[in-house]
């Protein structure tokens, strides 16, 4: 804990040292770290509901964190709760998350349920006056998304969505250098994820559903809503706009197994510039792995490898020495701990590594400390939740334009008007 503490300290110290910050103004919401009292020994009492295996992945970041106590589980999945007891052996066990939500000893709740199941849950827990973090994506439907980032708003409880590219040390320093210029205009990002697995879990028929709920429509959206949620973030951080149309086409040609989802999408976003932002995923081929390629007019970024490339000229002398303090200096400050994936990435690479070779970690663990800390703090981040919702709505409009094979536009009315757009266009 002493050395956790330290190590937080001094990442907060150099995040300082920065100045107008090598990396608060890409990413404002690691204001959470500064805003908690950090003389405080409260314990944030966390429920969870749905504990399944990213549910339990999430507990085991906040079993080690000293200012966070899980105090509740809630699932109908006995094989799962019996799991989660064995990282929170005191917590209390609920069957319905109502009761949950009524438990008076629960200050947040972390939701990591099947998609379908968000909005009910996530509009009954800040009802309840609980502080949430949801899993992305968000929620089922773009109109259910935009209801529960208003009733955050009116509310006024803390909002966290499960996105750790947010907070991933490579994708922050890679931000702030796209958003300082380093690889010129931005004017294209290439996105994809592929993998080689029939995503099915093992389970007797009548539990098929309930196991593998990613696999069918009426619970999921599929590659669009389990993976594009990551890396449509990535681009609207990026450019710091949202696009206002897409199109694509999706299809199973491959795992034909009863699923309904596609095993096969890909989709184009138009920015109003005429920027595009592609995407593909493919589950039947992993050769390229993932990765967000971002094309600007003097270089090239691949933030999941941490990697860059410049066009025509090498980094100037000072260039890589500010890479080196932030690599040393900042990143190495904080505990890191694993992914919960191998990464996915293609065979071979040229160019140079911004924070090392090896990752750290994915932001899962800074993610998390986050949300403790605004919980104490009771201060919501600027624009972790804007972000989130975005992303959501994207992969939800991305999944609409695969289904009626037709152009879709960003419908106005679930833009969000917020106090930043002057300054952020995505935020309009």
């Amino acid at each position: 804990m002493e050395k956790a503490s330290i190590s937080r300290r001094k990442f907060l110290k150099n995040l300082g040292l920065a100045g107008a910050g090598v990396l608060m103004a890409s990413s404002p919401w690691l204001s959470a770290f500064a805003e908690s009292d950090k003389t405080s020994r409260y314990k944030v009492k966390i429920g969870i509901i749905g504990p399944g295996s990213r549910g339990q992945f999430l507990m085991s970041f906040l079993t080690k964190n000293p200012k966070a106590d899980i105090v509740a589980l809630c699932d109908i999945y006995q094989p799962s709760i019996d799991e989660a007891l064995k990282l929170a052996p005191k917590a209390r066990v609920y069957r319905d998350y109502r009761a949950l939500l009524d438990d008076p000893n629960v200050d947040a709740v972390v939701i990591t349920t099947p998609l379908d199941r968000h909005y009910e849950m996530a509009m009954a827990a800040l009802d309840a006056g609980k502080d949430l973090f949801c899993e992305k994506t968000l929620c089922y439907t773009l109109a259910q998304c935009y209801e529960v980032y208003q009733k955050h708003i009116s509310t006024g409880r803390i909002l966290f969505v499960g996105q750790q590219r947010l907070f991933d040390p490579r994708y922050i320093t890679v931000m702030k250098m796209i958003h300082d210029g380093t690889f010129g205009s931005i004017n294209a990002i290439r996105a994809y994820w592929y993998r080689n697995n029939n995503w099915r879990r093992e389970a007797p028929p009548e539990l098929d559903e309930l196991r593998n709920w990613r696999l069918y429509k009426q619970h999921s959206k599929g590659l669009m809503t389990e993976l594009a949620c990551h890396q449509l973030q990535t681009g609207t951080w990026a450019l710091r706009q949202i696009p206002n149309k897409v199109m694509g086409h999706g299809a199973i040609t491959y795992w034909k197994d009863g699923r309904t989802v596609y095993d096969n999408i890909s989709c184009i976003y138009v920015f109003d510039s005429g920027v595009k932002m592609t995407y593909d995923s493919v589950i039947s081929n992993k050769f390229y792995g993932l990765e967000e390629k971002i094309l600007g007019s003097k270089g090239t970024v691949e933030p999941e490898k941490g990697k860059y490339y410049f066009e025509e000229t090498e980094p100037a002398a000072a260039f890589v020495r500010l890479i080196n303090d932030i690599e040393h200096d900042i990143f190495d400050a904080v505990p890191f701990a694993g992914t919960s994936w191998e990464p996915e990435s293609a065979n071979e690479n040229k160019g140079e590594y911004i924070l090392g070779k090896s990752p750290k970690e994915d932001g899962t663990s800074l993610m998390l400390e986050a949300f403790v800390e605004a919980v104490i703090s009771q201060k919501q981040p600027e624009r972790v939740t804007e972000e989130a919702y975005y992303s959501s709505a994207l992969s939800l409009l991305g999944h609409q334009a695969l289904e009626e094979e037709r152009v879709v536009t960003f419908p106005d009315e679930y833009k969000l008007n917020y106090l930043n757009h002057v300054h952020n266009p995505i935020l309009k």
